[in-house]
């Protein structure tokens, strides 16, 4: 395991319980059982917080810690974006990611392919928030 991904799972800064929260989710991997409960704060379509918890491996929560932080006073247009283009690279690999989302290389790679599922898992409890609404 590489000991970037231990150190940015490390980085527990929104790892909480999101006690004033507008959207909802939790996401349960079929898989192997791990879970995450993601809670977000919107006002006027922008997102001011976000906490999220989980009983999972350190693949997952190296991912929710990265996207929590790149999401927080973002627009509801740009974290659906930036969503749908980190799946769809994870996905297909079709293009590179785009420089502002350098930092998800370390999780988003071959390497990890087998981690999918794990990496994916606080993107797709997101993606399940209906942030739209």
């Amino acid at each position: 395991m590489d000991l970037d991904i231990i150190k940015i799972a490390s980085d527990t800064t929104n790892n909480k319980i999101l006690k004033d929260y507008t959207h909802r989710s939790k996401y349960k991997n079929k898989t192997c059982g791990d879970i995450i409960e993601m809670r977000v704060n919107i006002k006027k379509n922008i997102i001011q917080d976000i906490g999220y918890q989980t009983k999972s491996c350190v693949y997952c929560q190296a991912s929710a810690s990265l996207i929590s932080h790149k999401l927080i006073k973002k627009s509801k247009n740009k974290v659906n974006y930036l969503l749908k283009n980190l799946i769809d690279y994870f996905e297909n690999e079709i293009k590179p990611l785009p420089k502002n989302l350098n930092k998800f290389n370390k999780l988003f790679n071959k390497k990890n392919i087998s981690r999918k599922n794990c990496v994916l898992m606080p993107l797709i409890a997101l993606k399940k928030l209906s942030i739209d609404e």
